[in-house]
């Protein structure tokens, strides 16, 4: 925690998420928006939305993003900060983005602190956010509104995410017999990025590649924590799951389903899955890993526990509400604290000229260092 709990200058928060359907009718609408503009087949579309219809059709994003700002709210109260309005926008469906700042400019808000529900670097886990949150600034700027907007640094490696993930992994493992237990191969899971989308991930003058870096380095930093509570590091590997693109685009490999295969053929006696690329238990996780994943364990013989996300857990919310606090410090112009696990050390909160950039157009993005906030008309 930063000390004295205080949030100014900022006047609202926003939590900021993907958005999903809330019944079988929104499903192939909510699908046609995220993938706008990427050329993705309508077969794909058709074989995705299954996915959601397996479900009833309803996403379950919408429901753990409401107990997250429940969770949020009693935070932020407990610290004194009940005066902070805390909003939730969407960037593909109900509530979205645009119309909920607009609602918060009526009310008052000037300047406002985004909270992404997503940890790490990439066009699409950042700057597509980024992107959002310009269009909704240009939009009201239009109608005569100014609005400031900032988010907070990616919290992949703090401490309360990397933590979380970790006990998450130790439940898991519980779950297993002794003798599973003792041979068991921890899969840590994230959503499959085109090769390319990777590449161009973070800021520039690093290179590149920052999306899977930071995924090693939390599944390391999770598997060293697990080793210091049961007293062995486990052996473990990164795979990815939800691929999207034609057969021709080249994706973050290895596939999940396939990576189980092979564990198994090397005689892996069971196996931890854990999603730490995902803050909650959404489709991704419901059906690429608890449907499709458990049944390849199960049809190939091979035990299988699924790790908690971090979902609304309470330490994983304090962290956020600490960086809420770190942001609203370092725009005060003070040097608070920013803890980290691993080796990358913290995050910027404003973007670097370039980061992650968009392969198909250069759109503006906000909270960057390029980005010219719309003056209002």
């Amino acid at each position: 925690m930063c000390g004295v709990s205080d949030a100014t200058p900022y006047d609202a928060l926003l939590l900021l998420s993907f958005g999903g359907p809330e019944g079988p009718d929104d499903v192939m609408p909510f699908l046609e928006n995220v993938t706008r503009g990427r050329g993705i087949p309508r077969e794909r579309l058709e074989e995705v939305a299954e996915h959601y219809l397996h479900f009833g059709g309803k996403s379950p994003i919408n429901d753990q993003n409401k107990e997250l700002l429940a969770q949020l709210r009693r935070e932020l109260d407990e610290r004194g900060l009940a005066g902070l309005p805390l909003l939730w926008g969407n960037r593909n469906w109900e509530p979205y983005v645009t119309d909920v700042l607009r609602e918060a400019h009526e009310r008052g808000a000037r300047r406002v602190l985004t909270v992404f529900t997503s940890a790490y670097s990439s066009y699409s886990s950042c700057r597509q956010y980024r992107e959002d949150l310009a269009r909704a600034a240009q939009a009201l700027a239009e109608e005569g509104r100014e609005l400031h907007l900032d988010k907070v640094r990616h919290y992949f490696n703090h401490p309360a995410f990397t933590g979380v993930n970790a006990a998450a992994v130790v439940a898991a493992l519980e779950e297993l017999t002794p003798e599973q237990r003792a041979g068991a191969r921890v899969v840590f899971v994230t959503h499959s990025v085109p090769t390319a989308m990777d590449e161009v991930s973070g800021p520039p003058a690093a290179g590149g590649g920052a999306y899977v870096r930071q995924h090693l380095d939390v599944a390391r930093s999770v598997a060293e924590r697990v080793g210091r509570r049961t007293g062995t590091v486990p052996d473990w590997d990164l795979a990815y799951c939800s691929r999207s693109g034609p057969p021709s685009q080249p994706w973050l490999e290895p596939d999940v389903n396939d990576h189980l295969r092979e564990l198994h053929a090397q005689g892996v006696p069971a196996v931890v899955v854990a999603p730490i690329g995902f803050v909650s238990d959404h489709m991704e996780v419901k059906f690429d890993l608890d449907t499709e994943a458990r049944e390849t364990a199960e049809e190939i013989g091979l035990p299988f526990a699924r790790a908690a996300t971090v979902g609304a857990d309470r330490t994983f919310v304090a962290g956020l509400v600490d960086l809420v606090e770190e942001r609203a410090a370092r725009a005060r112009g003070e040097g608070p604290d920013q803890p980290a696990t691993g080796a990358l050390g913290p995050s910027h909160e404003v973007c670097p000229v370039g980061c992650c950039r968009n392969l198909r157009a250069e759109l503006p993005a906000a909270t960057g260092e390029d980005y010219q906030a719309p003056a209002p008309v």
